[in-house]
C-alpha cells in the first residue's frame, strides 16, 4: 500500500481524529502534515485550547507518519512542550517528520504551528514497529 492509502485506511476508522476535524494535507513515507481549526468546545477554563487538543493533533500526525512506512507502528513514548497559548479559531498545522528509523523503533518530531507560522508546541514520539505489514483490502 502507498503511504496515502495507509493513512486513508487509518483515518476512516479514527473517529477521534474525525471529531477533531483533522484535515490531511500531505503524506509521504515518514512524514505527515495535518491541520485543524480550534473550536469553542476544545477550550479549558482559561479560554484557551486544552493542552490535550494540540497533543492529540500531534499524536495523530505521529501515528500517520510512522505507519506510512508500511508496517503497523504504535507509540511507546511521547512528550510535548506547549510554547504559546492556542485560541479558538486558530488553525493549527502539525508537521510530523521521521528523525530515525530502525527495524523495530522509529523516532519522530512533530511541530505544531498556528496560522501565523508561530510554533505553539513541539512533540516527540517513539514508536514500536510491529512485524505486521499494512495490506490492501482483498
Amino acid at each position: 500500500m502507498t503511504p496515502e492509502e495507509i493513512v486513508d485506511k487509518m483515518y476512516s476508522g479514527d473517529t477521534f481524529s474525525q471529531w477533531l476535524g483533522i484535515k490531511r494535507l500531505e503524506t509521504t513515507a515518514g512524514r505527515c502534515v495535518l491541520s485543524m481549526e480550534v473550536r469553542g468546545d476544545m477550550l479549558n477554563g482559561f479560554g484557551i485550547a486544552h493542552g490535550g487538543i494540540t497533543y492529540s493533533l500531534a499524536d495523530s500526525a505521529l501515528a500517520f507518519a510512522s505507519n506510512s512506512q508500511g508496517r503497523h507502528a504504535v507509540s511507546i513514548e511521547t512528550g510535548i512542550s506547549h510554547l504559546q497559548p492556542v485560541r479558538p479559531g486558530d488553525i493549527l498545522t502539525a508537521i510530523a517528520e521521521e528523525e530515525n528509523l530502525s527495524g523495530r523503533l522509529g523516532h519522530y518530531r512533530v511541530r505544531v504551528m498556528n496560522q501565523e507560522a508561530g510554533m505553539v508546541a513541539i512533540f516527540r514520539g517513539t514508536v514500536f514497529r510491529r512485524g505486521e505489514e499494512w495490506q490492501a483490502p482483498t
